[in-house]
């Protein structure tokens, strides 16, 4: 998955405005780029995520520019943002909110938490435990969080962008298998090029501070109009049974293989579909193909297929089934 190229107005048989709303997406990942240098397919990932109302996984050694991806995104949205940086001490209710007693009321009110937002960034969510990670169950799910037996609703939109390091393992939790499969997208974030890496210092020796967001241009040039208006056009993307057919044989590959104890489920294939569909919209088609499907298969199932030991042990690897699986289940014509 990279970036989608610039569509000329007219060339495909969306209305004009689909194209404006194309144009407002478009317009943020080039904010986004002012910030970070050499991460498009993250970029897009995150675009994408928007556009599906899903969750992002952002996996990356330190120092790749996972956060500061993140908070660029919410620097260029008319959205509320903030961050929680998860630690092993967090409690549920420092995310959720909790209950204060009143004193003068003698009863108690509720203190909504900080995933009472729009864009929620969730620091490092492997550094706190299980019981912490679980508070985000529902809110990722229902986009509900339920408080001495009262639901309440979260803003719409809402994304949670999490972030962890995948080679510091003391510490950490891991994510149970269920919450990861709350994520629409996990995203690797890779260590950048030498001509990316020579672009960053350069822009670190011309000033640039990445605790200064507003110093490097970015300003907010989308909003929840443009969101939903987009949200709406991919709804209206074409799905033909054939492409239907081929991302539940996609799924039910990755169930038969030998290296796998857990395969993707058909939450993961719904979830496989709906990234195609915006991928297709994003690169300005009102219709899905094969490589739609080929080009969003490896964020979108890598974190829901979980492998055997002894595949474990032999170098096996999510992704390296994942791409087995398309080079073997026949592709529609």
């Amino acid at each position: 998955m990279s970036a989608p190229p610039p569509v000329p107005a007219g060339t495909t048989g969306t209305v004009s405005g689909d194209e404006a709303a194309r144009a407002s997406l478009e317009a943020l990942r080039s904010e986004i780029a002012k910030a970070v240098v050499g991460q498009d397919p993250a970029v897009t990932g995150l675009v994408v995520a928007l556009l599906c109302r899903g969750h992002v996984l952002l996996e990356g050694v330190p120092g790749v520019a996972k956060t500061l991806l993140v908070r660029a995104l919410a620097a260029s949205l008319e959205l509320g943002t903030k961050r929680v940086q998860f630690t092993p001490d967090l409690m549920p209710s420092d995310v959720t909110g909790p209950l204060v007693y009143d004193a003068r009321t003698a009863e108690f009110s509720f203190q909504p938490g900080p995933v009472f937002t729009n864009l929620l960034l969730a620091d490092e969510i492997n550094r706190t435990p299980p019981k912490t990670q679980s508070s985000l169950l529902e809110a990722m799910e229902e986009r509900q969080v339920t408080v001495d037996g009262t639901p309440r609703p979260l803003p719409e939109p809402f994304l949670v962008a999490a972030t962890q390091n995948p080679v510091e393992y003391e510490g950490t939790y891991p994510l149970p298998e269920a919450q990861l499969d709350r994520f629409l997208l996990k995203l690797t974030v890779p260590l950048p090029t030498r001509d990316d890496e020579i672009n960053v210092l350069t822009r670190h020796a011309g000033g640039f501070d990445p605790r200064d967001l507003k110093a490097a241009g970015i300003r907010p040039v989308a909003g929840p109009a443009d969101l939903e208006a987009a949200r709406i056009a991919v709804a209206g993307t074409i799905v033909s049974p054939a492409i239907a057919g081929y991302v539940v044989d996609i799924c039910r590959a990755t169930r038969d293989s030998p290296s796998v104890s857990l395969g993707v489920s058909p939450r993961g294939a719904t979830a496989l579909l709906s990234t195609a569909r915006a991928w297709a919209w994003l690169t300005g088609r009102d219709y899905v193909t094969p490589d739609d499907v080929k080009a969003l298969a490896l964020p979108t199932l890598r974190h829901r297929i979980q492998l055997r030991p002894e595949a474990q042990m032999e170098g096996v690897t999510p992704d390296s089934v994942i791409t087995a699986v398309l080079a073997h289940v026949p592709v529609p014509r």
